[in-house]
Formats: C-alpha cells, sequence, structure tokens
C-alpha cells in the first residue's frame, strides 16, 4: 500500500472521515497541518495540476460560504496569493505519494490512484457538517 502525506486541517470532521478510509484501505499516512505547512507558491501549486482555478478553492470556507471570495471569479494568482495568505482557502486535503500530488478527495480518483477499500456512503471533500453549524475556524481562533 501506499505511504501517503495528507495535509489536513486539525479536527476537521470531514479530514477524519477521509483519513479512515485511507487507513482501512492498508495506507500508512503522514498528518500534517494544512494551516502551517508554510506554503509557497511553488510547493503548493502542483496540487492543483490542471484543475479548474474554481476548484483549487475550500468551498466551505466562511469567506467563501460569506460571499467575500468568489472561486470562479478568480485569476491563478489572485487564487494563489488568497491561500497562501489564508490557508483555510485551500482545499482540502492535499495529498501526496511520492512526486504525484493531489487536491481534494474525489474517492474515485483517488481509488484509481492508490485504491481505496469499498464504503458503504461515499467520502467526499465536501464539509459534512450541517449547513446550520457555525463556520469551521482555526484551531487556535
Amino acid at each position: 500500500m501506499a505511504q501517503v502525506i495528507f495535509y489536513e486541517k486539525p479536527g476537521c470532521v470531514g479530514n477524519a472521515r477521509q483519513r479512515a478510509v485511507l487507513t482501512a484501505s492498508g495506507h500508512a499516512l503522514d498528518l500534517r497541518d494544512i494551516l502551517r505547512a508554510g506554503w509557497t507558491a511553488e510547493t503548493l501549486r502542483p496540487f492543483f495540476g490542471d484543475r479548474p482555478v474554481r476548484e483549487w478553492v475550500n468551498a466551505s470556507a466562511p469567506r467563501v460560504k460569506s460571499g467575500e471570495i468568489r472561486p470562479e471569479a478568480l485569476t491563478e494568482a489572485e487564487a494563489m496569493d488568497l491561500m497562501l495568505a489564508d490557508p483555510l482557502l485551500i482545499r482540502r486535503p492535499l495529498m501526496q505519494v511520492g512526486e504525484v500530488r493531489m487536491a481534494g478527495f474525489d474517492q474515485a480518483a483517488v481509488a484509481d490512484w492508490i485504491g481505496l477499500a469499498p464504503t458503504r456512503a461515499p467520502v467526499t471533500d465536501a464539509c459534512p457538517r450541517r449547513p446550520e453549524a457555525p463556520p469551521c475556524a482555526p484551531p487556535d481562533a
């Protein structure tokens, strides 16, 4: 099985579900805090590959949910600057196996990439919290 570098937001319920699927599938995880990783454009950009810029941004981030930031209107440079300044905006998890990197958790894509055990319900990168729940905040907020 794979050794996965897994960048997550500590305490994130969705990331916990994703970790559980990966470990149940036999993968070893090297957990890292996405908020404290010290990103640069050069280290962050490879996780997004050829995905559209709107898919780089965490749709559940408070600034996106409030309408302050509209990912579909951002240029690559604008999105990168925003994510570097506010890592809550980075779509998560970020995963790396060897030199291959991926942003977000598309269960089918992860299964094709490194293999996953079947699950009863789909596991995604969408926030599983109830809509009326307060937005997730940084651990120290």
